[in-house]
């Protein structure tokens, strides 16, 4: 798949749709996962309601440029230097990589897109909103928080599984997978073990790099609480979150669509943290409502939306 030279770095990616008479869209991945996670159904019934997408994997993960020379993160200095006020040592920060999206957007000549992400993915779609609100026409976060310390916490399991490194053989990473997702999985719309070994091997067998997903959690560790910035954002946002999540639980939704002006909540019960496929065409037809409802606005006498 095509590479491109974004915010100095490479990142894979790859596109469906047309470009001629699609919205642009952006996807983000979660941590440490890749751009072949999303659902097919999704990417699908995203084309089909009108956009052009626009998938990738995050810096240090899948295809994209990985950062080994920096080596992995102490994550108890980090606490430390945050502790103290200190300036923690970083191979990258949250900043760098949001601004990754905006590198994207320039190497394929879009000069505004909707951007939408999934837990990481979502937090990062809010800092970009942040930091480039010029570059957005619409930001959807699906199961994201604002780094708001006061929020609940995971449950233990799905802390677990967040905290657990996962093994190097090919076979015990396919079951850690299939363990994994049936913590975080959505209880109402249960993924089959099958699909998710399937998927588990795919990953594994594409780009196996555990220590990109340290990096990247430090990233997010040390971004703390983002509420004070998220408070900045104007572009029209919606807040999706599963009322089952055990690693990102609800509240964190609802902090963040009371965090920023304007923000819509849809809350989805029975889902966890993940994006089952028994859900692709809901939040799609959510995303596809959003994004065209934000273009017609855009479109009224008096204001003018760029293309690409």
């Amino acid at each position: 798949m095509p590479r491109a030279l974004a915010n100095r770095i490479e990142l894979d990616y790859d596109t469906h749709g047309e470009p001629a008479s699609g919205r642009p869209l952006v996807l983000l991945r979660g941590l440490g996962t890749q751009r072949i996670q999303w659902p097919s159904a999704f990417l699908d019934a995203l084309v089909a309601s009108g956009h052009w997408v626009v998938t990738f994997d995050n810096r240090d993960v899948g295809e994209s440029q990985w950062f080994d020379a920096a080596g992995p993160p102490d994550l108890a200095a980090l606490m430390d230097a945050l502790r103290s006020g200190r300036e923690p040592r970083l191979a990258y920060s949250f900043a760098d990589m949001a601004d990754d999206v905006v590198g994207l957007l320039d190497a394929l000549g879009i000069a505004s897109a909707h951007v939408a992400g999934m837990s990481m993915g979502g937090m990062l779609t809010t800092m970009v909103g942040h930091r480039h609100p010029e570059r957005v026409r619409s930001l959807v976060a699906v199961m994201a928080s604002t780094g708001n310390p006061a929020l609940p916490p995971p449950t233990p399991a799905a802390l677990e599984v967040l905290m657990t490194p996962p093994p190097t053989e090919r076979d015990a990473f396919i079951a850690h997978h299939v363990r994994s997702g049936r913590v975080l999985g959505s209880p109402g719309f249960p993924t089959p073990d099958a699909e998710r070994a399937a998927m588990g091997a795919r990953v594994y067998d594409r780009a196996f790099h555990p220590e990109g997903t340290a990096r990247q959690y430090a990233a997010i560790v040390a971004s703390g609480d983002r509420r004070a910035a998220l408070a900045t954002i104007a572009a029209p946002t919606l807040v999706i979150h599963g009322s089952d999540d055990p690693l990102v639980p609800i509240e964190a939704g609802r902090d963040l669509a009371a965090t920023i002006a304007g923000a819509e909540l849809l809350e989805v019960e029975g889902m966890g943290h993940d994006l089952p496929v028994a859900l692709c065409a809901r939040i799609a037809d959510a995303i596809a409502a959003h994004t065209s409802e934000a273009e017609s606005r855009a479109a009224r006498p008096g204001r003018v939306l760029e293309t690409a």
